[in-house]
């Protein structure tokens, strides 16, 4: 007795013309790609105008300045990906800087009648430390008593100018080089120095987005940053520390902010109380134009490098060409709301393809059974 082995046959779907298509088209690539595309359109465009523009010297001065941008707009970032924003971040520039030119400039301790000269390292940890607090009081304020976020950094942002303002007397610190017989030298290297050739304010900002990579894909902390934005109700059902996650990415914030008011006080070898005035629209629009979303849960350091170098080189660019301030305001402000009109434009898109896929996969699984009688 002879068997005969019969192969299975096999009947390949046929693909419904009318159902839309999962690949990734031309345009859903442009869109999620945009900033980048921005970036590499300003760099020709710039090149082509200003022979000096891709010079080395001239692209590490240009990164440095970036750096500034870029390590506020990280703590924003934690914010926004909450669903928050932090508004008081320009003013606590400008309040560490004023906290560091106090104590190097010698601080009256009148209780005693002597004027101290804390170390570098005192000044730094103190700056920070003032910084961080502003941050605190934000998520206190927003976590315990309820207050929008948007009015909570708002008065935070004239609490801490005012607060410059009355330390600093109005005036500028000048000269915080320190001295050598007063043992609080080497505050310049912040902002001033150099590690193989590169400035400290780039460095800075390498470790900063590291760790911001670091924190906000391999930690808890980081998915509940993620999950808190998304949606808070469901969050907080599925056990997320919802308020202590507020008031961390505010202390994050506040934090990151008072790091870049050191670097530039070290750079300038001064510290005014008007440092960091309008830092926060900075912030936000390399946030917004690296393509995270206002109303959280979305956005990557990544894309918050490319909106900070994008908004570096275009202000510096303009500088370059000796285009006006109002021109750079115009133009800077432009750029915010085309970003802003892409993004929306590319969730709406997003959302039309999902609705139509869903509508094919029901209208399949409705067919299917049809088909088996």
């Amino acid at each position: 007795m002879t068997t005969q082995h019969v192969e299975p046959t096999t009947t390949k779907p046929t693909p419904d013309p009318k159902r839309p298509s999962r690949n990734v088209d031309i345009w859903s690539l442009l869109m999620e790609g945009r900033a980048f595309i921005a970036l590499i359109l300003l760099v020709i465009v710039f090149a082509s105008l200003s022979d000096s523009f891709l010079t080395m010297n001239n692209l590490i001065t240009m990164t440095k300045h970036v750096a500034y941008n870029a390590i506020l707009a990280i703590g924003m970032l934690f914010v926004i990906l909450k669903g928050g924003i932090d508004l008081s971040v320009g003013s606590t520039v400008g309040l560490s800087g004023v906290v560091a030119g106090t104590l190097l400039q010698g601080w009256q301790l009148e209780l005693f009648d002597i004027v101290a000269f804390p170390q570098v390292w005192v000044v730094v940890v103190a700056s920070l430390a003032v910084g961080t607090l502003v941050g605190a009081v934000n998520g206190v304020l927003v976590t315990r008593f309820n207050v929008a976020p948007f009015i909570a950094t708002l008065g935070m942002l004239y609490v801490a100018r005012g607060a410059a303002l009355l330390i600093s007397n109005g005036t500028t610190y000048p000269r915080l080089a320190g001295s050598e017989e007063l043992g609080n030298q080497g505050f310049l290297l912040i902002g001033g120095g150099r590690i193989l050739g590169i400035p400290t304010a780039i460095w800075i900002m390498v470790v900063f987005a590291l760790i911001a990579v670091f924190v906000l894909r391999k930690t808890p902390f980081g998915r509940w940053v993620y999950a808190t934005g998304g949606n808070e109700r469901a969050a907080e059902l599925s056990g997320v520390p919802v308020k202590k996650v507020k008031m961390r990415v505010y202390i994050i914030s506040g934090f990151c902010a008072a790091t870049t008011g050191l670097i530039i006080s070290s750079e300038l070898t001064s510290a005014a109380p008007q440092l960091g005035e309008t830092f926060e629209l900075n912030a936000i629009a390399a946030v917004v134009i690296g393509g995270a979303a206002l109303t959280g849960g979305r956005g990557n350091v990544r894309g918050v490098l490319i909106g900070a170098f994008v908004i570096g080189f275009l202000s510096d660019g303009l500088v370059l060409l000796g285009v006006s301030t109002f021109w750079q305001i115009t133009i800077k402000g432009a750029v915010i709301i085309l970003a802003v009109m892409l993004d929306q434009a590319q969730q709406r898109i997003k959302r039309s393809k999902n609705a139509a896929l869903a509508a094919a996969d029901r209208q399949s699984s409705r067919q299917a059974p049809q088909a088996d009688n």
